[in-house]
């Protein structure tokens, strides 16, 4: 009765000319309101996942170009309901020393086939009781395993170098370490660690959230399926939560992506098929975990010496005196 695209006459005017309510027209039943807003949501899930990067704007123009009809408004609501945060340059965690070295991004082209061929690590802040606390994590690209994590209520290189240090002693050597150029990731202590061990360094370009996409994934995931729904009161209780959800996120959570397998067991296997026996890792002699500040003002040369030498402190000052 009612011809919605006709040119001539408005919906207004036919609804006029028959007596008719507007409403009566788009009027939807709750039943069909609740289903046609499910197939939205779960065509803005699956189009997130094929194009993290995409925001609210470029995914409203996706939803329309597959027939749904929706306002920008209603899906910037439906993504705050679901949790889809856009992939992009946000305000960086770490700041860069212009003093220090900065390294190429090694990881363009590069297909990631083991584990310990890759492993990545990055910095985030959580919000805990109207304070602020950073977590570190390092994870292995090829199983999405976390590999070592830890919150701290600073950012000094000796925290980051303390749970590269726990990697390092639990799985061995990666070939490549991707971080971004936050001054903790290029400080003396920190790069000289990873050069004692023969490790390639790479870092992300400036600005470039993408360089590092699985560990920016990795915290989406965290903080939408565990912090943000815990609302944890103290750094204790916080530690203690975290810690469950990485065990479950290693063995209990499977991965579309890792063919429905968990990390735990994907690096398991991958150990197996590509075993490779490697030489010990070198790690820093715990005298030096309250003060790697120091190596600030040493020789780059001299830190990676004392790295695979394994001196401590007391031992180097004293062959620096003699």
């Amino acid at each position: 009765m009612i011809d919605k695209n006709d040119r001539d006459f408005s919906v207004r005017k036919q609804c006029a000319l028959l007596g008719l309510s507007r409403s009566v027209i788009y009027y939807q039943s709750e039943k069909k309101s609740l289903e046609r807003r499910q197939e939205i949501i779960e065509t803005l899930q699956k189009i997130h996942d094929n194009h993290p990067y995409y925001g609210a704007r470029r995914l409203h123009y996706e939803v329309l170009r597959l027939g749904y009809s929706a306002s920008i408004y209603q899906i910037r609501e439906l993504m705050k309901e679901i949790g889809i945060i856009a992939l992009c340059p946000r305000k960086r965690m770490t700041k860069a020393n212009k003093q220090h070295k900065k390294y190429p991004y090694l990881l363009r082209g590069v297909t990631v086939v083991r584990p310990n061929q890759v492993w990545a690590t990055d910095i985030t802040y959580l919000r805990i009781n109207g304070g602020y606390v950073y977590m570190m994590a390092i994870i292995d690209l090829f199983s999405r395993k976390i590999l070592s994590w830890g919150i701290s209520n600073t950012q000094d290189a000796g925290f980051c170098v303390g749970l590269l240090s726990e990697a390092l002693r639990k799985y061995g050597k990666p070939e490549i370490f991707n971080s971004d150029q936050g001054s903790q990731y290029t400080s003396n202590a920190f790069t000289a660690l990873l050069e004692a061990n023969g490790i390639r360094i790479s870092m992300d370009g400036v600005g470039r959230a993408l360089d590092n996409i699985f560990i920016e994934r990795f915290w989406k995931t965290l903080k939408y399926e565990d912090f943000f729904i815990r609302d944890y009161r103290s750094l204790k209780e916080c530690r203690e939560g975290i810690k469950r959800y990485i065990d479950f996120y290693n063995q209990g959570r499977p991965h579309q992506s890792l063919d429905s397998l968990t990390p735990d067991e994907v690096y398991k296997r991958g150990v197996v098929i590509f075993f490779n026996f490697t030489a010990r890792s070198y790690l820093p002699h715990y005298s030096w975990s309250g003060c790697f500040s120091l190596m600030e003002n040493m020789d780059f040369k001299e830190c990676v010496f004392i790295f695979k030498n394994g001196y401590s402190r007391e031992k180097y000052l004293e062959l620096k005196a003699a």
